[in-house]
């Protein structure tokens, strides 16, 4: 006469998120649940995508290492601690937390679920990062071969050598602070 009938609910923007990732990633998915929801799961997945269910924690961490041992970087998002083995195994794990101060497994990232949508951008931003900081390595290395030019020619003294030293990590340090701010209200993510 009446049944109850359950289903997952998952979080809002997951599809947008996943359909973004996808674009420049291949996506798996592994899971300790059944796979009862897998019909569902494939309006978010494309149909090549792997999706497996009823891993345990060593099978998560099997599945990572086979991916590396096959030359593939690996970023795993986890949300619990049957997730903490692959997510440290990972070459970059992110453990999405509904409370940050709360106990969260060994990775390398923890996300707020509410900012969850925004993870393709926090990895494009973290690109650009990388990128400041690679821009900043060659100032510095230009500044200190120019100097060291001077040195040798005998152009400075000992005391403007010593002021101009330190002006250098200062201004490193200005540049890439600036930079990834600038970077990153550039892409809301201040």
């Amino acid at each position: 006469k009446g049944f109850y009938s359950f289903s997952n609910k998952y979080r809002e923007g997951l599809g947008e998120l996943l359909s973004d990732l996808s674009e420049d990633y291949k996506l798996s998915l592994i899971s300790g649940d059944n796979s009862s929801e897998k019909n569902n799961l494939y309006n978010f997945f494309k149909n090549d995508e792997e999706l497996l269910f009823k891993q345990t924690p060593s099978d998560k961490l099997n599945y990572i290492k086979t991916l590396q041992k096959n030359k593939q970087k690996v970023l795993m998002i986890g949300d619990g601690l049957n997730d903490a083995g692959a997510l440290k195994q990972s070459d970059a794990g992110i453990s999405v937390a509904e409370d940050v101060t709360n106990f969260s497994p060994s990775c390398d990232v923890i996300i707020d679920a509410g900012v969850f949508t925004k993870l393709n951008d926090f990895i494009k931003y973290s690109k650009t990062t990388m990128n400041i900081i690679k821009i900043s390595f060659a100032i510095s290395f230009i500044y200190n071969i120019i100097g060291l030019y001077l040195a040798a020619q005998g152009t400075f003294s000992p005391l403007v050598a010593a002021v101009l030293m330190p002006f250098n990590s200062i201004s490193i340090i200005l540049f890439v602070t600036g930079m990834t701010n600038f970077c990153a209200k550039r892409r809301k993510l201040l």
